[in-house]
């Protein structure tokens, strides 16, 4: 249902058949102006296409906003999440999920910049990414107007859309007149691919899917080394060359594309409460996992290291659920980045064959301690008599439980 009182909506814009025909819906549905905004996520896609086409649909070039967000995705959302080691039902590295806030934080900024009334996506109703944006929006924008075509208007298959492209004259690319084989979505940590051709998840995922990986068996015979270095939990340098936190993580995509790293085959459950099957490509960001939990097992205390692993599992799925913006996120993230404080030194690490092996780790704040671990002799603050009595207190409960039992025939 329009809301007359829109009068102007920022889109979040791609530039594609879907995006597009939600512009013209929006003018001609809410008769309001239209503001477009374009993210260069690092989806590796000429972004400039997306001006002109919104240019053609009738967009005045000041409506036009374009922005090159690939530092501040991976300083302030890509980072922050690889320090708590985050991974969605231990395996998805939330490469989707976790560019919707910072989209959603840019479409209310220049909301509030233009004067807009509301802003609009071209996300379904089936699925997580409508809600990442939405809840994204209202705690920053508690009062904004949002509005989601796929959940208001009565185009229903793709002969609908096209035939509303038709009718408004928005050019149509041949690829895009018969059904796509499956819908994918990319960003400078990964691409996403799912739909379609990959909806039988007992089918083997096919191999024109893949996008920025090579098979692994196509991957070199001859594995590659390199260095990671760390500081205060975030990836600073490779093989000793300081670099950009973009910068930084296109290199590992190179590095892992080359030796065929980072494939996910993956039925996950939605946060809308269906289950979906997807087929992930995170080369640089599988790479990194690896490496920085490495640099944490000499870095951090195991009380720490173990609350981590407690709290990661909630951590990522308010990420998955679009929770960037709530006040638990936010307090736990606290508590992560206060367990990074002495996380920094070098992982060396062998990529080899759609593998990454950790082969060594070193740092300044190592708690790793050759002579307390050694079987050899040596000047160590270690008495092994003492784990006698260790044991005996711990197996004290266990003894009690042990003598009722006894003393009851169980």
């Amino acid at each position: 249902m329009s809301d007359k009182r829109v009068k102007k909506v920022v889109l979040a814009y791609s530039g594609g058949l879907d995006t597009s025909i939600i512009l013209k819906w929006l003018q001609t549905t809410y008769e309001c102006e239209v503001v477009t905004f374009t993210a260069d996520l690092g989806q590796g896609e000429e972004l400039e296409p997306a001006r002109q086409k919104a240019l053609l649909l009738g967009i005045k070039p000041e409506n036009i906003h374009i922005e090159d967000l690939r530092e501040e995705f991976v300083r302030d959302y890509v980072f922050p999440m690889f320090r708590a080691n985050a991974a969605y039902e231990g395996v998805y590295l939330l490469g989707t999920s976790i560019a919707r806030p910072l989209i959603g934080k840019k479409l209310i900024e220049i909301a509030e910049r233009v004067g807009a009334d509301a802003i609009s996506h071209g996300a379904t109703g089936k699925g997580n990414d409508q809600v990442r944006f939405e809840l994204t929006a209202y705690a920053l924008k508690p009062d904004v107007v949002v509005i989601a075509p796929w959940r208001e208007w009565d185009l229903r298959s793709r002969e609908q859309l096209i035939a509303f492209a038709e009718q408004h004259q928005i050019p149509i690319a041949k690829d895009k007149r018969g059904e796509a084989p499956f819908s994918v979505d990319a960003n400078l940590l990964h691409a996403s691919s799912e739909g379609k051709v990959l909806e039988d998840p007992a089918q083997e995922v096919p191999d024109y899917v893949y996008s920025r990986t090579i098979s692994p068996e196509d991957a070199p015979d001859k594995p590659t080394y390199i260095t990671i270095d760390f500081a205060k939990g975030d990836a600073v340098a490779i093989d000793g060359v300081s670099l950009s936190p973009a910068t930084l993580l296109a290199k590992l995509n190179d590095l892992g594309r080359d030796n065929g790293i980072g494939r996910l085959d993956l039925v996950e459950n939605r946060f809308v409460g269906m289950k979906s099957r997807g087929m992930y490509e995170t080369p640089g960001g599988t790479i990194l996992h690896a490496a920085h939990r490495a640099i944490e097992s000499i870095t951090l205390d195991r009380g720490a290291a173990h609350l981590k692993d407690e709290i990661m599992p909630k951590y990522a799925e308010l990420i998955y659920n679009g929770f960037w913006f709530s006040p638990e996120r936010e307090m736990l993230q606290a508590l992560i980045d206060k367990s990074q404080e002495f996380v920094a030194g070098q992982v060396r690490l062998k990529l080899y064959k759609g593998g990454v092996h950790v082969v060594g780790r070193s740092s300044p704040y190592s708690l790793y301690d050759q002579d307390l671990v050694t079987f050899e002799e040596g000047a160590v603050a270690y008495d092994h008599r003492d784990a006698a009595g260790f044991i005996r207190l711990n197996a004290l409960r266990l003894r009690t439980l042990g003598q009722r039992k006894k003393k009851l025939g169980l």
